[in-house]
């Protein structure tokens, strides 16, 4: 089976199933392995920083030989585990269903008048505090969750999926994964996680990129602002404490009209990161769901993109060979 038809059908699969906690997931083994690397290469290294690199080396080194390995021996038993094997590395690389889903879980419970509830579940996804939002916090929160992880969550995985195969996919979840467990910037990770925060900021570079200028060519698909997303997003997009996060979160925020940022509170400390868009509408629960949809269709063009662009160079490639 050629690669674009495994990874459509690894899309197919995570839309249909999600990620269900009764199946082994290999992104939770990759989290286990990497905070056992913690240990052994803090104990092992004086400097934290040292011991932060080998330890994302070696978690990274460790997930693409085993997915190789995988590969290699089921091409042994039978040329179709080797599609089997391929679409489930790159269905457990990307988390589309996921995604939606936490988002429309606030939605609903708004839409019911559980505003605490809707106040749990928005703190699933994101790390500020919660309790103490109101309806337009808690939305501006999961708008905000659903705009970031675009990349991390769907994009990026297709991206190195369509240059390297399904390896390219779960080598780059491995990377956001160590990102999501040592990039803070915090007494404990400063250091050990400086590697984990570059490299991931590194692999999501261009994707996030690619994304934030498909979100107006979704927004246009979806009659939505899509002048206003471009201009957003060439405007805003660079204000943000991350290189990449604004990139997606400023095309939607002009998007759907809204404004993102501004004063959140963590561990009870206030922390203000600067505005994204202009506030022509209020943010309400239908930005919810707004938000979802433009995700998911960005995302579609994504795959279109990506997976084009990788037979229109084979075809090239074919051309020139034959000219020879």
């Amino acid at each position: 089976m050629r690669l674009e038809y495994q990874v459509l059908s690894a899309i197919a699969l995570d839309l249909a199933l999600g990620d269900p906690r009764w199946i082994p997931h290999p992104v939770r083994w990759i989290g286990r392995f990497a905070a056992s690397m913690e240990t052994a290469m803090r104990r092992r290294f004086g400097n934290p920083r040292t011991a932060g690199t080998v330890a994302w080396t070696l978690v990274l080194l460790v997930t693409l030989l085993g997915a190789f390995l995988l590969v290699r021996g089921a091409h042994r038993l039978h040329p179709g585990a080797v599609d089997g094997v391929s679409i489930l590395l790159v269905y457990f690389s990307i988390a589309a269903r996921d995604l939606v889903g936490h988002g429309e879980g606030v939605r609903r419970a708004l839409e019911k008048g559980a505003l605490t509830g809707a106040r749990e579940k928005v703190g699933m996804i994101v790390g500020r505090d919660t309790d103490r939002l109101d309806e337009a916090g808690v939305v501006r929160a999961a708008v905000e969750s659903v705009a970031e992880n675009i990349v991390d969550g769907i994009t990026a995985p297709l991206f190195y999926a369509a240059l390297f195969g399904p390896l390219g996919a779960i080598g780059y979840r491995a990377i956001n994964t160590m990102d999501s467990l040592f990039g803070y910037r915090n007494e404990r990770y400063i250091d050990f996680g400086r590697t984990s925060a570059r490299m991931d900021d590194v692999a999501n570079f261009l994707p996030a990129r690619v994304t934030g200028l498909l979100v107006p060519a979704a927004a246009f698909l979806l009659r939505l602002r899509a002048s206003d997303a471009f201009r957003i997003f060439l405007r805003d997009r660079r204000n943000h404490p991350s290189p990449n996060s604004g990139h997606t979160e400023a095309a939607v925020a002009g998007a759907l009209g809204v404004q993102l940022g501004g004063e959140s509170f963590y561990g009870g400390r206030s922390s203000f990161k600067p505005l994204l868009g202009d506030p022509a509408e209020t943010l309400n629960r239908r930005h919810i769901r707004q938000v979802n949809v433009l995700a998911l269709t960005a995302s579609a063009l994504a795959v279109v993109l990506f997976l084009g662009s990788r037979l229109l160079v084979e075809a090239c490639w074919r051309a020139g060979a034959s000219a020879s």
